[in-house]
């Protein structure tokens, strides 16, 4: 378990933009988590970088959060400062070939696509529905409609523990399903601003292609507190079939739900806990491997002290990166 951060340190590096012992369920998706020993508010990349500069200097575990979507904190909270990321800037390019847009890296991604529709470039109509960050798109490789965020990127900003800002290629990144080399534990790393790629397309069109997918997700997807998509999809399988197919659709531990729209969408019903949420995903995971032999993949994460949980290890200063 991570020591308490000493709260004199933190006080004298960052006044009264530090707020203390702060609830992580006002700051998350799926509306649970305990406080946050300090949380600090980044209002552009500059900010973010020299945010997190300052705590790597004093040796401060932190995390970088966008809409809060994919985590799971503990109901004793995170033992660090959570940074909330809200550098939102957005730039659209028409005179390059191709086109590209730049967005900082706490800008909705969602509105980075819409952005792009008002002014008649498609290629990111998939992304109009997903309410993550553009940061935490990228440290997840977010995709839907059979894109993904790595196939638009041309560059990423990140500033670095180690050499401070840095632009990075895809190559760098080393993008997988769902998964990117931040991800898989690339620490001391924080994404602050990236360029996408777009192409050339008409207002009307692009429009017509976000509601025929926005369509698809109020059909499919449940309304409601979740942290998006549990489980990775197996190759060639659904993990919301599986789950569905092992009987558990609308099996309910405490105040989550597996939803009885998408299964592989927990949704928090009625003042849930992050341990309601545990036990929920632990049964699943368990019954799923039990009834198909098949054992699925987290696409969450887990914040926290939750060092005593197998499918949760302690993930330490691993936590030092942007997420969704």
């Amino acid at each position: 378990m991570t020591n308490k951060p000493d709260p004199t340190s933190l006080r004298s590096a960052f006044g009264e933009r530090l707020q203390e012992n702060v609830h992580m369920a006002n700051y998350t998706t799926a509306h649970v988590g305990g406080p946050a020993d300090g949380l600090l508010i980044a209002q552009s990349e500059d900010e973010l970088a020299a945010i997190v500069s300052k705590l790597w200097g004093l040796y401060i575990p932190f995390r970088v959060l966008g809409t809060g979507a994919n985590i799971l904190v503990s109901d004793t909270g995170y033992r660090g400062v959570i940074v909330v990321n809200h550098a939102h800037t957005i730039k659209i390019d028409g005179h390059t070939n191709p086109p590209t847009v730049w967005a900082e890296s706490g800008a909705n991604i969602g509105t980075v696509a819409r952005q792009c529709m008002l002014r008649g470039f498609s290629s990111l109509e998939w992304a109009g529905t997903i309410p993550g960050s553009l940061g935490g798109a990228i440290y997840g490789n977010a995709g839907a409609h059979g894109w993904d965020i790595s196939k638009q990127l041309v560059e990423v900003e990140v500033t670095t523990r180690a050499d401070g800002k840095q632009s990075w290629n895809g190559e760098k990144m080393s993008f997988s399903y769902r998964s990117s080399a931040l991800k898989r534990g690339l620490s001391d790393v924080v994404v602050l601003a990236a360029r996408l790629v777009v192409a050339p397309g008409t207002r009307e069109g692009v429009q017509a292609k976000m509601s025929e997918f926005s369509e698809i997700r109020r059909s499919t997807q449940p309304p409601g507190a979740s942290m998006g998509s549990m489980f990775k999809n197996p190759p060639g399988d659904k993990a919301g079939r599986l789950i569905e197919s092992s009987g558990l659709k609308g099996f309910r531990i405490g105040g989550v739900e597996v939803s009885p729209i998408h299964a592989n969408f927990f949704v928090n019903t009625e003042s849930a806990t992050a341990m309601d949420y545990y036990q929920l995903i632990e049964h699943v995971h368990r019954v799923v491997k039990e009834k198909t032999g098949i054992e699925l993949q987290l696409e969450i994460e887990f914040v926290g002290d939750w060092q005593n949980f197998q499918l949760a290890p302690s993930q330490g200063n691993s936590l030092m990166k942007a997420t969704s």
